[in-house]
């Protein structure tokens, strides 16, 4: 299992922080995006910190669950924004941007389930 995590981790982290470079320098794609959601900058940039904060935890032995919880919430959100304002398709990317957003919601589910007995464990506390 650890080697399956530790696979789900690094693909989910590697999407997230690659995604920050148009996040965080203000790409047309990110900012369309943002304006079509009524949230520019804030959203844009605040969902950048998210899933920088996400990218971390999932990287970080013993914060993983966290991580992943996370990374769940913030894809969770952008994937409602693909199915009610935005489309599968933005822009023309043929559903690109839709289906990474599944596939790291996907991989941080399954890092989740995983991982599930350390935030058990805290909230158990």
């Amino acid at each position: 299992m650890n080697k399956l995590d530790w696979a789900l981790r690094i693909v989910a982290a590697v999407i997230l922080l690659q995604t920050l470079f148009f996040k965080f320098t203000g790409a047309a794609e990110s900012v369309y995006i943002f304006e079509t959601l009524g949230a520019e900058p804030a959203g844009r940039i605040g969902s950048g910190v998210a899933e920088l904060i996400a990218s971390i935890l999932l990287l970080w032995p013993g914060k993983q669950a966290f991580g992943a919880l996370l990374g769940m919430g913030v894809m969770g959100g952008a994937l409602l924004s693909h199915l009610t304002v935005l489309g599968i398709v933005v822009q023309d990317d043929g559903g690109l941007l839709f289906g990474l957003g599944c596939l790291v919601f996907l991989c941080c589910a399954g890092s989740l389930w995983i991982n599930r007995a350390t935030l058990l464990g805290v909230l158990k506390r």
